[in-house]
């Protein structure tokens, strides 16, 4: 499908991100299209049509998986990984999805909304003295 906003003349995938909607399952969708507890949303701009498009695929919780569009628009290879990180959908044909703001050893995704809140330690490092 996104290869077809390509075709059709949308040069710039603006923004991808992801949502969890565990919370708000009564969201507004189109007709016949089934609301799931996830969502990526991918925002595409014509600028030489001077055009918007948003998509907006339902990503279910016992799969949270999609196609990466990575092959489409190159630009979205950190967009994915964020989305990875932080609320653990799976890009799949993604060819480096790693955590890119968490630690390697973070255990979980810390945006869905059953994520458990708790205190982080903060560490900082020491200021520099006087010169």
């Amino acid at each position: 499908m996104v290869r077809a906003y390509r075709v059709a003349g949308f040069e710039l995938c603006a923004d991808l991100c992801a949502v969890d909607y565990l919370s708000h399952p009564g969201r507004a969708l189109p007709d016949g299209v089934a609301a799931e507890r996830f969502e990526v949303v991918v925002n595409l701009v014509s600028l030489s049509q001077k055009r918007r498009a948003r998509i907006r695929v339902q990503v279910p919780e016992a799969d949270p998986s999609v196609a990466s569009v990575i092959d489409v628009y190159p630009g979205v290879d950190a967009m994915e990984r964020e989305a990875y990180d932080l609320i653990g959908i799976v890009f799949v044909g993604h060819p480096d999805l790693t955590r890119i703001l968490m630690p390697e050893d973070w255990e979980g995704h810390p945006l869905r909304k059953d994520y458990g809140v708790g205190r982080v330690p903060v560490q900082f490092k020491e200021a520099p003295g006087p010169r």
